[in-house]
């Protein structure tokens, strides 16, 4: 199937660089092989329905993050591949951006590309350029302006995930994936893997400690922060915060065993209060206490997802592919949308 170059609304035709040919599914796969829903506790099924199947919407990508459910369609990144698409709920897929990393080129099967994205309150998207090491603004013109790219006039690590807390403010984590050596590499200008706050015009550095944080989520009071480490030591780690954003208290919701490339990685969280975070195995669904309640579990290694269509449905991103679920509760829906 070759991919046509219509543009969502917001996004004229100059921002899409060039044709791009990928082998597609033929319309949305309703039954994969080795996709299932593994029940933990009985209350998943007020969550999910008994035998309710995981559907594959479209496949044949490099490696696949960022979902965002936006003008009626998923919008992703392809972060190998530096292009981003956005999926309709029938499987028609178009491609939005061309060196949406920020880069022209960069090394092959480099996590280079676009990364995390969010509607802003004005109705333009904020773009993690994963690349560049910035933040972006993609105008409703086209236009796209820098945010976010220094804390203290060093440059950022490589901007991962992103997400307005219910205040308002906007918080997103900088491991060093980013970097061709991540950790060590020379490019790397700050000592820390940080997870950042941004209110006010005020960016601050407010936690330190985390080795490479990765996906972030709030509770829908905005008092608990979830942030997900994806190495070496994995686990999911959550905050309690005060009203200034200051971390007051932490512990660890979950711990993973194994080791590289299913790591902890993006999160969400659910309208009843449940965690849903991939990790080694596939998506966990665990409750605020921090018991495992089910899992997702995929062909592939699933690396972030997002609610869309009416809320009950979660959007997953796998290296591949987009997958597809219906739940029974709605998601906990982003503050701006």
């Amino acid at each position: 199937m070759t991919l046509s170059l219509g543009i969502a609304i917001g996004i004229p035709a100059t921002a899409v660089f060039e044709t791009h040919t990928i082998a597609l599914a033929d319309g949305v796969e309703a039954q994969v092989p080795g996709a299932e829903v593994a029940k933990l506790d009985p209350s998943l099924d007020s969550i999910i329905a008994p035998g309710t199947k995981i559907e594959r919407v479209a496949t044949g990508f490099k490696f696949l993050e960022g979902p965002m459910w936006h003008q009626n369609r998923l919008w992703f990144s392809d972060l190998v591949g530096n292009k981003m698409y956005a999926v309709s709920r029938d499987g028609k897929v178009e491609m939005l951006l061309d060196h949406a990393g920020g880069l022209d080129s960069f090394p092959p099967g480099s996590y280079m590309g676009s990364n995390a994205m969010v509607a802003d309150k004005d109705g333009s998207v904020l773009l993690i350029e994963q690349g560049a090491r910035r933040i972006v603004r993609l105008k409703k013109d086209g236009s796209k302006a820098v945010v976010l790219e220094k804390f203290e006039n060093r440059h950022l690590n490589s901007p991962n995930d992103l997400v307005f807390a219910p205040d308002g403010a906007l918080w997103f984590t900088d491991p060093t994936y980013g970097l061709a050596k991540q950790n060590n590499d020379p490019a790397r200008e700050l000592p820390f893997n940080a997870v950042y706050r941004y209110a006010n015009g005020k960016l601050s550095a407010v936690i330190k400690d985390m080795t490479m944080p990765n996906g972030i989520g709030f509770s829908a009071d905005g008092k608990t922060l979830y942030v997900s480490n994806s190495g070496p030591e994995m686990y999911v780690e959550k905050f309690t915060l005060d009203a200034n954003g200051n971390v007051v208290n932490k512990n660890r919701l979950i711990s993973y065993p194994g080791s590289a490339p299913d790591v902890p990685d993006g999160l969400k969280i659910d309208s009843k209060g449940n965690i849903w975070t991939s990790g080694p195995g596939g998506i966990r669904i665990i409750s605020p206490a921090g018991k495992v309640l089910g899992q997702i579990k995929l062909p592939e290694v699933a690396a972030n997802l997002a609610w869309g269509d009416d809320g009950k449905t979660v959007y997953i991103t796998a290296s591949k592919s987009v997958y597809r679920i219906r739940m029974l509760i709605p998601g906990a829906l982003p503050l701006y949308r």
